[in-house]
């Protein structure tokens, strides 16, 4: 007994011209959909932990006795920059806001904050993908270079201080690596020159919906 050869027919829908062109179209629309959910489903996870990161960020470099206020409500934009206000008994007490610079491989991002009489709290770095061994020096947990701002001023009498010392300045740089450190000391610098030029506002502004001063806008 022999047996035939079975013919599998292509139904006929297959043949036509589109519908190989709606099979991948389909295909990417159900992946797109896919994509959104899920973003959908996280972006709330991701926002609360960006949030956990900058209250960690902002509580090393703001003492907790300076205020009394959630420093992540306080907060507002000037010239593009997102300062956050320190309260204590519904005074200002000191702000925080982040710089930046490029260093030897990339930007170097940090937040820093000063006190109300001009006085520089603190510095911490954000982000970097400076060399590890050599530019990471700058990190809080691997040195204490970072902590050599706390306490400085910019006045007229030490702005040639804030530099490297291989530039003339008082800052230390680090064994085999001087662009990382001459950035950070180039951002912190400018970030403290922004405080003095925007001091009365930075002081003195209130975030609150009714308010609006200048060039600052109430963040979201």
């Amino acid at each position: 007994m022999s047996l035939g050869k079975t013919t599998v027919t292509t139904p006929s829908y297959r043949q036509r011209t589109g519908y190989h062109g709606m099979l991948v179209g389909a295909t990417a629309l159900i992946a797109s959909a896919l994509l959104v959910l899920g973003n959908i489903s996280t972006r709330d996870t991701i926002a609360l932990r960006h949030a956990e990161d900058v209250h960690q960020m902002l509580s090393e470099v703001v003492p907790a006795a300076l205020h009394d206020n959630d420093l992540l409500q306080d907060k507002f934009e000037l010239d593009g920059r997102e300062v956050f206000q320190a309260r204590l008994n519904d005074q200002v007490s000191a702000v925080a806001f982040q710089v930046a610079e490029p260093g030897y491989s990339g930007l170097i991002t940090m937040i820093m904050a000063v006190d109300s009489s001009g006085a520089l709290l603190g510095v911490r770095v954000v982000s970097h993908t400076e060399t590890p061994g050599l530019g990471d020096k700058m990190e809080a947990a691997r040195s204490g270079w970072i902590h050599s701002f706390k306490g400085m001023q910019l006045t007229d009498d030490n702005i040639r201080q804030w530099a490297v010392k291989k530039d003339g300045g008082r800052f230390d740089q680090f064994t085999g690596a001087t662009i990382t450190p001459r950035a950070i000391v180039k951002a912190v610098k400018g970030g403290m020159q922004f405080f003095t030029q925007h001091k009365q506002r930075l002081l003195t502004y209130d975030p609150g919906p009714e308010s609006a001063i200048g060039e600052v806008k109430r963040s979201g």
